[in-house]
């Protein structure tokens, strides 16, 4: 997988860990989109399922998570750098 995307994966992973606990649905969604984007290499993955479910959880977490919001934004030109 391409070195830029892995380094948002990390910074993303991080930022994970500074919710409160109290913030468990959005621990677990953002868990799920880093498991999506880890699991890329397989061919089999639908990609525009998982541009979508970037994009949604982006418009979710814009407010609350500004942080977790500029990391799946980068992540975001990542894979449209990579013909995603």
């Amino acid at each position: 997988m391409h070195e830029k995307l892995n380094e948002k994966i990390v910074l993303l992973k991080k930022e994970l860990e500074k919710l409160s606990l109290s913030d468990e649905a959005t621990k677990n969604q953002i868990n799920t989109l880093i498991e999506d984007i880890e699991s890329l290499k397989d061919e089999s993955n639908d990609k525009d399922d998982l541009i979508e479910n970037i994009k949604t959880s982006i418009k979710l977490f814009e407010t609350e998570h500004p942080r977790a919001t500029a990391i799946l934004n980068d992540i975001m030109v990542t894979l449209s750098n990579m013909g995603i």
